[in-house]
């Protein structure tokens, strides 16, 4: 089977997408980005979610639709207000995309044999919830607490693209590793200080995944047929100290000041929540699809940041 080759992106600009967007170029795809202003270049599409509004003949002819919009659940601390887009900022975006790609489904439907086409949508670990040592895979029952319900309902959302035959894959990311941001972003500048050690006890599991896996993981997913829930995570998570001392390392920096819970409390409020909880994550349906990763330790992973191993 030919693999897609119009792919529209929501989330173009953001931690992801960034990386995501050049390989698609690069892989031969055709790229259209989701953009919420006015549209610079060729490529975008002024689109609003939150209103409602996605322009008319958006998704005709498209392969596979990529979304990963949504608001950074580790950008503020969780205000009412915060924690609110949070929620609003997935659900508005994926029932949009949802209802729109069942429109174009069923559109071709009547016409005769519908195409095939793909939503590839942004999900999270958080759907399991702090849950010590146990060992998840995709058919793991949800977890608690406030991320966990924001991942069920984000998933829920995609539900009209299912009934309607779209292909849904949920990908289930863990913590991105990259440079440019995310929850190692705040962890670096403290890295190459020598100031950073393990967050809280340190004995929690971090399912994390190394950009490089990421975007390739999700290539893999589109030229493939898995549907459902796919952890998108390294096949070995590493407990929260593991990983601080590979990257102080792979950095040649120290770590072995440990940041206090009652401290990242102070800082980053609800997150630290999430940060201090444990997921040990398997990506049992990804590996069974045939993907095989880059960093699969978090000694690759840590070198592979640090410069000394280019990505693929």
């Amino acid at each position: 089977m030919a693999p897609p080759r119009t792919v529209v992106v929501a989330g173009a600009s953001g931690l992801v997408g960034s990386a995501l967007v050049p390989a698609l170029s690069a892989a031969g795809y055709t790229v259209r980005r989701l953009v919420r202003r006015p549209a610079r270049r060729d490529d975008e599409i002024a689109w609003d979610p939150a209103a409602g509004i996605l322009p008319v003949g958006t998704l005709d002819g498209v392969d596979a639709v990529i979304n990963l919009a949504g608001a950074g659940a580790g950008d503020r601390r969780w205000t009412p207000e915060y924690r609110a887009l949070i929620l609003s900022s997935r659900v508005s975006t994926t029932s949009l995309l949802a209802r729109e790609l069942a429109k174009v489904r069923r559109a071709t439907a009547a016409e005769g044999e519908p195409y095939p086409i793909t939503l590839i949508q942004a999900s999270a670990t958080g759907y399991y919830g702090d849950r010590g040592d146990e060992v998840l895979t995709e058919s793991s029952a949800p977890g608690r607490g406030f991320l966990a319900d924001v991942v069920r309902q984000w998933e829920a959302a995609a539900e009209p693209a299912r009934q309607a035959g779209v292909r849904v894959v949920d990908i289930r990311s863990g913590i991105v590793l990259t440079t440019k941001g995310g929850a190692l972003g705040r962890l670096l500048p403290l890295l190459r200080l020598g100031v950073a050690g393990p967050l809280g006890s340190g004995q929690q599991f971090w399912s994390w995944i190394s950009m490089a896996d990421e975007v390739r993981a999700i290539l893999h997913l589109l030229e493939s047929q898995v549907s459902g829930p796919v952890n998108l995570t390294a096949p070995a998570p590493s407990r929260n100290r593991d990983l601080t001392r590979a990257l102080g390392a792979a950095f040649h920096r120290p770590t072995v000041v440990p940041a206090p819970e009652w401290a990242l409390k102070l800082v980053i409020g609800g997150f630290s929540s999430e940060i201090l909880g444990s997921q040990r994550v398997h990506p049992t349906v990804l590996e069974e699809s045939g993907f095989t990763f880059d960093h699969p330790t978090i000694h690759a992973a840590a070198t592979w940041l640090a410069g000394a191993t280019p990505t693929r």
